[in-house]
């Protein structure tokens, strides 16, 4: 037996393998966030959502990708199952595209593909022109390892031991099983169907049992999705049993069509081109959607099944009182395409915390509730945790393959993290000084506290508008937010001027007049942080 054969051949799906991760690989960094945004804003019903699994798949040469992606928009609550749905019966067509592809072969153009594609990576330097270029190199060694692959298995022929096993592969239910389990450990359906093509080209394997092993292959394409999911939420473990359920039935429906009429569906595919290759890349193509038009007018039913199949619901968590993350860290799914997404909606549930107690604090410096006061301190302690935790992890995706767009805005997280964070430590401020009224008896005019109401109101809003424009890009309000800044700024200075005319006739007290002034300075460098936070994408951009 030729060893150089099969080394020849493990150097071909080596490059081949790399090939495809790389070239799927940038154009997630390249096109990664737009991709995301239109997966944001085309799924809003399943035909849409199914047309944009299409394409972001075709784009990104990875069902298991997008997928992937789905399962962690689901898990974040950015889609519902039912779009969810959609667009994973469109990625399963998508998915398609690479055999086709594979099945016209580029071998010969190949290499000059990939220097193309290397002389712009060495010498340009511009990043995303790198990037994009990364991606014509990806696709040419993917051509330079099948070519390799395809030499090494015409020598195979001669080899009588694997034409004997390739040979005896006849039984449906082993073919199938085959396909899946290769799948599963390459975790790629479009190598796995690629293989399976170069073999039929070089009539190492029986056209019929390819449609089995593809069948297979679409099943064993589950295996990303499924563990994305495991560390998810339940819809999350729903999504990808979708993407699960849709294959399986979908394989059930094409072997009874198979049973009945077999020879006359290798016929159907087989009158398309007399090619062995592009016999199976046909096949692959025609069964997913086939089972795309069968089984997508019935989507409710494989949502509501997948719901059967994963049942409960997910532990009710207050999320204000315990130290814990919602929609990033160890327990939720992660996904570099989604992973900014994802922190900034745990950036949202930050602010919200840190408003709310801003307001829960002035309560507290008026009415001298104990609870409230008791609830500021708690409430600050889970902000700090959250800064903490919140940081460390943008500081672990900085370290991953982040989407080009989404690198650039790394750095405005980190800023406004910490901006919301300075937010919560003003609150605490007030807290001290509820507490120190309540101790001392410090008396607060009727004027002071309408003052102080009004800038809290200012501040409010402030913060509203400008967690807007930071986690939804919504800039509505972006010459609001300067408005109200100035407002502010002026609001101190008048306030500060009004508390000296109090002291000075007698109105107020030295402690009283303190305690105003430390509080509305620390008002007005909370319209600072908000207004840092509003204009922090600005600035990076």
């Amino acid at each position: 037996m030729n060893s150089g054969i099969f080394l020849s051949l493990a150097g071909g799906l080596g490059l081949f393998l790399f090939g495809m991760d790389l070239m799927s690989d940038s154009i997630e960094k390249v096109a990664g966030a737009k991709l995301r945004h239109i997966l944001e804003l085309f799924t809003t019903n399943r035909f849409m959502g199914m047309i944009v699994g299409i394409v972001f798949t075709g784009v990104i040469q990875s069902s298991s990708a997008c997928t992937a992606m789905v399962v962690s928009f689901v898990n974040s609550g950015l889609m519902n199952l039912y779009q969810a749905a959609g667009v994973i019966f469109g990625a399963n067509i998508g998915t398609t595209i690479t055999p086709q592809l594979v099945s016209f072969n580029m071998s010969a153009v190949a290499p000059i593909i990939l220097l193309s594609g290397v002389l712009v990576v060495l010498f340009c330097k511009k990043e995303k022109i790198k990037k994009g270029a990364e991606v014509i190199v990806g696709f040419g060694i993917l051509f330079v390892g099948l070519s390799t692959m395809s030499s090494a298995m015409e020598g195979m022929k001669d080899v009588e031991e694997v034409t004997s096993l390739l040979g005896s592969l006849r039984n449906p239910f082993l073919a199938t099983l085959v396909g899946c389990l290769l799948t599963a450990i390459i975790q790629s359906s479009s190598v796995t169907v690629s293989i399976v093509l170069l073999l039929a080209n070089q009539n190492l394997l029986d056209l019929s049992i390819t449609l089995y092993i593809i069948l297979g292959c679409n099943i064993g394409a589950c295996t990303t999705a499924l563990l994305v999911s495991l560390s998810g939420k339940k819809d999350a473990k729903r999504a990808a049993m979708i993407h699960l359920l849709f294959n399986v039935i979908g394989t059930a429906v094409i072997y009874l069509v198979l049973f009945v009429a077999k020879d006359q569906v290798m016929r159907l595919i087989g009158s398309i081109s007399a090619d062995n290759g592009r016999f199976v890349a046909n096949a692959h193509t025609m069964f997913k959607v086939f089972q795309v038009i069968v089984l997508f007018p019935f989507s409710g039913w494989i949502v509501r099944l997948s719901e059967l199949c994963v049942p409960g619901e997910d532990k009710k968590i207050n999320y204000r009182e315990s130290y814990q993350l919602k929609y990033i860290g160890e327990k939720v799914v992660f996904n570099p395409a989604t992973a900014v997404v994802e922190v900034l909606k745990e950036m949202d549930r930050m602010a919200s915390l840190a408003s709310e107690n801003l307001t829960r604090a002035m309560n507290a410096l008026i009415t001298l509730d104990q609870e409230d006061i008791d609830e500021v301190y708690e409430v600050e302690k889970n902000i700090n945790f959250l800064n903490r935790a919140i940081t460390g992890y943008l500081v672990k995706i900085n370290q991953t393959t982040l989407p080009i767009e989404d690198l650039k805005g790394l750095g405005a997280l980190f800023h406004v993290v910490n901006d919301i964070e300075r937010i919560g430590d003003h609150a605490e401020n007030i807290a001290d000084a509820a507490q120190e009224r309540a101790r001392s008896g410090i008396v607060l005019s009727k004027e002071a506290q309408r003052e102080l109401g009004e800038m809290l109101d200012a501040d409010i809003t402030l913060i509203r508008y400008a967690v807007e424009i930071f986690v939804k890009s919504d800039e509505r309000h972006l010459k609001d937010v300067s408005a109200l800044e100035e407002s502010v700024d002026a609001m101190e200075k008048e306030f500060q001027k009004l508390h000296v005319e109090r002291l000075t006739s007698g109105a107020c007290t030295p402690e009283a007049g303190m305690m105003f002034s430390d509080i509305i300075s620390g008002l007005e460098r909370v319209a600072d942080h908000a207004t840092n936070i509003a204009f922090a994408t600005v600035s990076e951009e």
